[in-house]
């Protein structure tokens, strides 16, 4: 049985103690945000702590952080959160639904994967991945860290994802292509063609349309 520290204050860190805590033998012990964010004592009846004094009150051998974060600034706002935890020396917690279909081992830390994916055979996952209900991540795929698939996403055989994507309900990526680095696939959107980085696409079939950097995501 793991003990879990869940970073945030809001729906997702919600969630992740509600699925934790009621599909894993898992168990949440105390919930940590930044000083600066921390508007309560106790959050779903359990300690918060500030994050910058975390290792002083929860051992980092004794204990895993898991950070569920929202893909808020392509996602970067969740990897500056990873980052600062191994920093402290934290080893992260993953999350699989038991309502999942997973066909593959290959998945890193920090990843919270929710009921009604499917994850077929050779697909291979990264560090600090969010895989929200119902999406279809086809064989041998590889996604890099730091991606954001929020629901019912149809991710083809053999695709590569590189860092930072985010892809938005009911969008679809062919078979074989590569989604370049903080590619943002809007809501409903069906990728033909490998992407640009850093680049909105919006349609079917999806068009460029802006910088990532600039969305409001």
């Amino acid at each position: 049985m793991a003990n879990v520290i869940v970073f945030g204050l809001r729906d997702i860190a919600e969630l992740a103690w509600f699925y934790i805590t009621r599909q894993s033998n898992d168990k949440v012990v105390a919930f940590t945000v930044h000083s600066s964010y921390k508007t309560c004592s106790e959050f779903c009846g359990l300690p918060v702590v500030e994050f910058e004094n975390l290792e002083e009150n929860f051992n980092a051998e004794e204990f895993l952080l898991f950070a569920p974060l929202s893909p808020r600034n392509m996602n970067r706002d969740r990897e500056k959160v990873y980052l600062e935890g191994k920093k402290k020396g934290y080893r992260f917690y993953t999350f699989i639904s038991p309502h999942a279909t997973v066909l593959t081992s290959s998945i890193g830390e920090n990843c919270f994967i929710f009921e009604d994916n499917t994850i077929q055979p050779f697909v291979e996952i990264g560090n600090n991945c969010i895989f929200w209900s119902g999406n279809h991540i086809g064989h041998h795929s590889k996604i890099e860290d730091h991606v954001f698939f929020s629901s019912h996403v149809v991710l083809s055989g053999h695709c590569h994802v590189c860092p930072y994507c985010y892809f938005g309900v009911n969008s679809t990526i062919r078979n074989h292509l590569t989604i370049a680095e903080g590619t943002c696939v809007a809501m409903a959107a069906c990728i033909t063609k490998n992407t640009e980085p850093w680049t909105i696409y919006i349609g079917v079939p999806a068009k460029p349309s802006g910088s990532s950097l600039e969305a409001n995501i």
